[in-house]
């Protein structure tokens, strides 16, 4: 699916713009903050900036053919002239392009998180930390699809480190606090609320994001988002922007998903999702009115994939997916991220509709291909 052009990864000057996240750390509850902590959030920043790092990246921009570009009707002398001041002919060389960002460390042995956006097409990446300390890094593993990136840096001693909560317990209206690189602005902090939960904003199959109107804007990309206790709840990814500047609304990927991300990354750089193919619609809504139901639910197959662990389980065109190893399937991102979720080769149990009646059947989830954002 197309994005929407208003929302806007967090790009920054020229190609890119950055930010971080991290694995490796034990999961925290995270108690929903109800109102500003006493005295603001210094405590709260003093604490976690430490571990929050400014990045910078340098990719190679793609060369230009200036070749049969000169204007209509120009001498040939001089045409000549500027070919010979090219190099190979009229082309021109590639010219290193920069972009910057924000992420955080998240194990004392420097394992950072960041968008795949900041780091994807990369020659170089540089870490460098609140207290002026620099380091190369080295990208262990991302995933397109979810817009998450694993890194690795090598320091002499232990790194501050910050840990994560749990985004499920976040409710609208609890504060939040993100701590970032706007511009290239180090150390920048802004506060606001959790507008929205598990919002989809069309950028990719797994949306889940988590709403704020904290300021973000570029070069904030990848950068921790947090509740009051100071654990990260999230980390920023995009902004909804007609001009590219924040207008209130911003978008943070959960910590739950960064964290099912990273553990998987952090094995050998990939990521593995379970298959089912099978192409789905949602519900219409007179089915759900014919069904007895009080307002849609469940996937409906249009087509099933021939030799497929849909194709082999016995599931048709038709059938009405209602839920899937456990999880109820309320629109289509439910039953994606349930697949997706599902180990290859593990039998899930699928309860559908089939032809008016309601049954369970089991099926053995395949290995999805490894697909581009």
């Amino acid at each position: 699916m197309t994005p929407n052009p208003l929302y806007r990864r967090l790009a920054g000057s020229a190609a890119l713009v950055a930010a971080l996240s991290a694995t490796g750390v034990t999961l925290t509850t995270a108690t929903p903050a109800l109102a500003v902590p006493a005295g603001g959030y210094g405590d709260l920043v003093e604490a976690v900036s430490p571990a929050v790092v400014y990045i910078e990246v340098t990719e190679k921009a793609d060369p230009i053919d200036m070749r049969g570009q000169f204007p209509e009707g120009m001498p040939e002398e001089l045409r000549r002239q500027f070919e010979r001041m090219m190099p190979q002919g009229g082309e021109q060389q590639q010219q290193r392009r920069q972009g910057v960002g924000s992420g955080f460390i998240i194990s004392e042995d420097g394992k950072i998180v960041t968008n795949n956006h900041v780091v994807d097409g990369a020659e170089t990446v540089s870490v460098k930390l609140a207290d002026g300390r620099s380091f190369d890094a080295k990208v262990l593993g991302s995933d397109p699809l979810t817009d998450v990136a694993l890194l690795q840096i090598t320091a002499d001693a232990k790194l501050p480190f910050i840990k994560f909560g749990d985004s499920t317990k976040m409710r609208p209206g609890d504060e939040v606090v993100a701590v970032g690189n706007p511009f290239g602005l180090g150390g920048t902090v802004t506060s606001g609320i959790v507008s929205a939960i598990s919002r989809d904003i069309h950028s990719g199959p797994y949306d889940d994001f988590i709403q704020t109107d904290a300021a973000i804007n570029k070069g904030n990309s990848g950068g921790p988002l947090f509740n009051n206790a100071g654990d990260v709840i999230g980390m920023n990814t995009a902004i909804f922007s007609p001009d590219g500047g924040s207008v209130g609304i911003g978008f943070a990927v959960p910590s739950e998903l960064v964290q099912t991300i990273i553990a998987d990354l952090s094995d050998d750089g990939t990521i593995t999702r379970g298959w089912l193919g099978v192409q789905i619609k949602p519900m219409p809504a007179e089915i759900a009115q014919v069904l007895g139901y009080d307002q849609p639910k469940g996937a409906v197959i249009e087509i099933v994939s021939p030799d497929s662990p849909a194709a082999k389980a016995g599931l048709e065109k038709g059938d009405i997916i209602l839920s899937f190893n456990g999880t109820d399937i309320s629109d289509l991102r439910d039953l994606t991220r349930a697949v997706a979720a599902t180990d290859p080769d593990a039998t899930a149990p699928v309860k559908i509709l089939h032809k008016g009646a309601e049954k369970t059947i089991e099926v053995t989830v395949g290995t999805l291909a490894k697909q581009d954002a």
